[in-house]
Order: C-alpha cells, then sequence, then structure tokens
C-alpha cells in the first residue's frame, strides 16, 4: 500500500509590486511565463491560481490579440540540448535516479508554462476553458515542487543537468491553432506520462526508492484529469469547427507527431482521459 506524499507544495508568495489598474488573468499568466527562477514561477502560479478561484482575477472585457511565442523564463544555468545529446544513465545509482527525477521535473515545469500560455493564448473560448487551465498550472506547480524535494534528497537541484526542449517546441508549432494545441500537447506529449508512468514507479519500488514512486503516483492520478481537460477541448474546438475529432486527430498526427508515438499505451488511464476505443486502436496502429 502506497501513501501520498506529506510534503506541503504550497508556497506562500513574498511582498509582489503594486497591480497597475486593469490587472487581468492575461497579465498573470504572461508574468508566470516570464519568470526565469522556477521557485519564483511556483509562487507566482500558486498566487494567481488562488486569486482567479477566490474570483479577484478575471479576464479582461476587452483583449488585443495575444503577442507571438516566445520561450519561456528558464534559469540561466538551464542547459537544453537534443533529445538525442541527453546522457543515458540508469536508475541504479543515486546520480541515476537524480538525473531520471530532473527529467520529470522539467517536464513539470513545462507543464506549468503550457498551461498559462493556453489561458494567455486562445481568446473567445468559455470561462471554464480558463478554469481548467488555471487549475493544471497550479498542479503542475505543486508536481514540480514534490520532484524538486526528491531530487534534493538525491543532493541535486533543477537546472544541475540538461534538459531538452521538446515540449515547448510543439507550444511553438501549434500557437496559431487551439484545437491543435488541445489534440497535440495534452493528447499526445502530455499523454505519454500516462503511458510510461506505471513501469517507472515498479522501477523504483523495486529500487527501494518508495518515496519518488509515492510521488509518482500522485502526479499519474492528477495527469489523468489534465489529459481529459485536453480531450474535453479539443473536442469543443472540432465541434466549433464542424469537424470530425477521430479524423483530425488521425491528420494531426501524420503532420506534427509522428514520432512521438511509442507503444504500449496505459489503455485504462487513456480511456478515463478522453480517449475512446476507437481512437486507441488507432494509436496502437500507427505506433505499430
Amino acid at each position: 500500500m502506497t501513501t501520498q506524499p506529506a510534503q506541503n507544495t504550497e508556497v506562500t508568495p513574498g511582498v509582489s509590486a503594486p497591480e497597475p489598474a486593469g490587472f487581468s488573468l492575461l497579465d498573470a499568466a504572461c508574468i508566470c511565463l516570464a519568470e526565469a527562477d522556477p521557485l519564483r514561477k511556483v509562487e507566482l502560479t500558486q498566487h494567481y491560481a488562488r486569486r482567479f478561484r477566490a474570483g479577484n482575477l478575471k479576464l479582461p472585457a476587452q483583449a488585443s490579440d495575444p503577442e507571438p511565442i516566445r520561450m519561456p523564463g528558464r534559469p540561466a544555468q538551464l542547459v537544453l540540448v537534443h533529445p538525442r545529446d541527453l546522457p543515458r544513465r540508469g536508475l541504479g545509482s543515486q546520480e541515476g535516479r537524480a538525473a531520471f527525477i530532473h527529467a520529470i521535473a522539467h517536464i513539470e515545469l513545462n507543464a506549468i508554462d503550457l498551461a498559462w500560455d493556453a489561458v494567455y493564448r486562445f481568446r473567445g473560448l468559455p470561462g471554464s476553458f480558463h478554469a481548467d487551465w488555471v487549475s493544471c498550472a497550479d498542479d503542475e506547480s505543486r508536481h514540480f515542487m514534490l520532484l524538486r524535494e526528491r531530487l534534493l534528497a538525491h543532493g541535486h537541484d533543477y537546472a544541475d543537468f540538461p534538459a531538452h526542449n521538446g515540449l515547448w517546441e510543439m507550444c511553438e508549432k501549434t500557437a496559431h491553432d487551439g484545437l491543435a494545441r488541445m489534440a497535440l500537447v495534452p493528447r499526445v506529449l502530455e499523454a505519454r506520462g500516462l503511458d510510461v508512468t506505471p513501469a517507472m514507479i515498479t522501477k523504483l519500488r523495486s529500487l527501494g526508492d518508495d518515496a519518488t514512486a509515492d510521488v509518482l503516483e500522485v502526479i499519474l492520478r492528477e495527469e489523468v484529469a489534465h489529459v481529459a481537460a485536453g480531450s474535453r477541448w479539443y473536442r469543443w474546438y472540432c465541434e466549433r469547427a464542424g469537424v470530425e475529432p477521430r479524423a483530425r486527430f488521425k491528420e494531426l498526427l501524420r503532420e506534427y507527431a509522428g514520432g512521438y508515438l511509442h507503444g504500449p499505451f496505459n489503455i485504462e488511464a487513456r480511456l478515463l482521459a478522453g480517449f475512446d476505443e476507437d481512437e486507441l486502436a488507432n494509436l496502437v496502429e500507427q505506433a505499430g
């Protein structure tokens, strides 16, 4: 039987500069995206998510078009490399486990920015769209802090290892199209975590690292809801555009993401996350 991590991942924000008149949820999203210090990014995310839930942070009545997408804030010491240039390390050593935890922490930090970019970039949607992605950003900030605590326990901190930028690159490729973003970021890249995390948990437990496995159990459970939000809004976009979602998803996979599909798939988790059986059969066929 596993236990949930007991760490407190809520960060209390420090004193902020006074906000200008008309400060909105879009301004908050921009501030979180631009912040380079991961701990401050978490602090700001949790602060603005609380304010949003309390009804004290709203969308503006009118908003101009979003600014072109750009790289979010990252620590200056973080080295970004092509995925093929990342060193291969086994989980058997403390250093190898630290590098593994760092890779997952990097995904969660990216996921904070992915959620805030969805809040900022896509306009003219129901309020529940923004509520979903603010909630996701808040969850991802907790996940990052849980993983950072495990990283510190292994003698390292975030930015001690190189990382790749694949998640954000897909975010950039889909900045022009909310339908493509919902299809390809939550339902392809983030959904990959649903497939691979159970085996990671089993491996970590076999190595005696139950604390990290417990963190991954929490993340896996909550990521199902995040992918489900992507599924929900992908279908909303398809309905608005008058396109058939299964056929369009297959087209988008061919256009953007053929190389990202690898089995085996976590069928149970993906069904809970809004995939249907026909889609999953197609994924298995395309990955094979």
